[in-house]
């Protein structure tokens, strides 16, 4: 295939599963899932949470020679630990409580078609397993059964996790990784995609603006720049739930980079300071950058008191009356990566954050604060459990753990 057919194909790939961007690291996941897709093997897609690993499962099934069969997605982070291997395996009559009747699991579903595990690092390790003798040898066992039972699946994995910490830390087995890992494909954060930020803002805005009838919004010079710098944690999918958001209550007029601020969550890494239209430097933005970093550590109690916790573990005797290091705040990777601040920060003498009254007196533990959290996100999400996860970082299986431990069903 020469080099014009390949951007020919890559355009209609792009068109067919709503895929919106020209970054080059993005133009080359999305060949390098056109090149695997005729070929029978497992893939390895890797990526941050919201990046939209989930398109390219669907492109290698669709320009498979499975086309035709079965494609199953199953995330399984939200599925509970105990009834996972049922879930993806089946399960015989009584072969536990609630057991009423036979049921066939996902691999037996697919069966001739393409399987999509997403985070697939969350699967317990006796489940683990289990997948890695499917695709050794296409056998599987029932829950509850002695019978061997084969399939014909391909297996397409996705995760936003570190695997090779996984494997170190022994939560992901070695061997399954790389029999999962066949071919590896990254899919890249919106941050290091460029201009593609602009395009999947306007592509947003104008969807927004016809879905719910109203006018469109436009986004001046500095807005652009502004969106343009933002670190967006959650990558895509953030930038569509804030785009949603300005569309609604924003709708006919123009942004400014001022009136982003409002739309951005509580909390998240602040704005790389905007530079002036001619290209001169300011410095009185990062100025006020980094005193904006340094109030929020100040009301941020309970990131303070996770990090006494963390001193304390070390066999440090700490108070809130010690001079902590700056390092150990855990100061956003997003804000120290530009220059200024970091230069800052690096020659900056221990800073004695003495809050008054002590946080001693409040008599809170770390998992009071927790449970708090968790329930204040549930609130704010109308308890969707998907969304509240996503909130807060953690896989909806931990969210569903916590939940249970907690007691907040």
């Amino acid at each position: 295939m020469n080099r014009t057919d390949t951007s020919a194909e890559i355009r209609q790939a792009k068109a067919r599963f709503g895929i919106v961007g020209n970054a080059p690291s993005l133009l080359e996941a999305v060949q390098r899932a056109l090149r695997v897709a005729p070929i029978d093997l497992s893939v390895l897609i890797t990526g941050e949470s919201g990046t939209g690993k989930e398109f390219f499962p669907q492109i290698i099934h669709q320009y498979g020679s499975r086309k035709h069969s079965k494609y199953i997605a199953v995330n399984c982070g939200a599925i509970p630990e105990g009834t996972i291997d049922s879930e993806l395996f089946g399960h015989e009559k009584g072969a536990f409580t609630g057991a009423v009747a036979s049921r066939k699991g996902y691999f037996e579903e697919a069966d001739g078609g393409t399987i999509f595990l997403d985070e697939v690092a969350e699967l317990p390790l006796t489940t683990q397993a289990r997948l890695l003798r499917v695709l050794e040898s296409g056998e599987f066992i029932k829950v509850g059964s002695s019978t061997v039972q084969k399939t014909n699946i391909r297996i397409v994995a996705a995760t936003n996790v570190d695997m090779k910490r996984a494997i170190d830390t022994g939560k992901f087995r070695e061997d399954l990784y790389y029999r999962l890992s066949t071919v590896l494909i990254n899919v890249p954060a919106l941050r290091d995609r460029g201009s593609d930020i602009l395009l999947l803002m306007r592509k947003f805005a104008a969807g927004f603006a016809e879905k719910y009838r109203m006018p469109a919004v436009s986004f001046d010079d500095n807005a652009q720049r502004a969106l343009m710098h933002y670190s967006w944690p959650g990558n895509v999918r953030q930038l569509k739930n804030v785009i949603e958001q300005i569309a609604l209550f924003e709708a006919g007029n123009e942004v400014t980079s001022d009136m982003l601020k409002g739309y951005i969550p509580e909390g998240a890494t602040v704005f790389a300071p905007v530079l002036p239209a001619d290209g001169a430097h300011s410095y009185g933005a990062e100025r006020e950058l980094l005193f904006n970093m340094i109030f929020r550590m100040r009301n941020e109690i309970d990131s303070l008191r996770a990090t006494i916790e963390t001193l304390e573990n070390k066999g440090r005797t700490a108070t809130f009356n010690e001079a902590v290091p700056v390092e150990d705040l855990h100061v956003p990777h997003s804000l120290v990566k530009y220059s200024p601040v970091r230069d800052i920060i690096s020659d900056a003498a221990p800073v004695n954050l003495s809050i008054e009254p002590s946080l001693s007196d409040t008599g809170k533990t770390l998992e009071d604060t927790e449970r708090e959290t968790i329930m204040r996100a549930l609130e704010r999400n109308e308890g969707r459990r998907k969304a509240t996860a996503a909130e807060l970082n953690i896989s909806e299986r931990t969210l569903y753990r916590k939940i249970k431990e907690y007691g907040l069903e």
